[in-house]
């Protein structure tokens, strides 16, 4: 069975390409927080500042998860704000530029992977 994603408790199964676009909704409408839900229980998170992105993979809501990283970036970055409002800085190392966050979500969306060419790091 392939897994299907859905948005928080939403229900309805989106594509990569859906998916993308109600990131780009939400961050644009100020929310910048969001978590999907994978049908093997599964969750992916997008934090962003509208410039980078962290993009967090869990395995379930007690897993401490993966993340994707920048390589070699140097300094931080501002202006996470969580969903409570919590405004926080992140290494940029630790975060990657907003359009890659996007290849990385539709990628993991279509196949159930990170992109083979995206450093990743496994949280713990």
């Amino acid at each position: 069975m392939t897994e299907t994603w859905t948005f928080g408790g939403d229900r309805t199964a989106v594509t990569a390409q859906e998916a993308v676009a109600v990131l780009r909704r939400r961050i644009g409408e100020g929310r910048r927080e969001t978590w999907l839900t994978g049908s093997t229980g599964r969750l992916l998170s997008v934090v962003s500042n509208t410039e980078r992105a962290l993009v967090m993979l869990l395995d379930g809501a007690d897993d401490p998860g993966s993340h994707a990283v920048s390589v070699g970036s140097a300094g931080a970055s501002g202006g996470f704000v969580l969903a409570d409002g919590q405004c926080d800085t992140y290494p940029d190392q630790d975060t990657v530029p907003l359009d890659e966050a996007f290849r990385i979500v539709r990628h993991l969306i279509g196949t159930g992977l990170p992109p083979t060419d995206t450093g990743w790091v496994v949280d713990g």
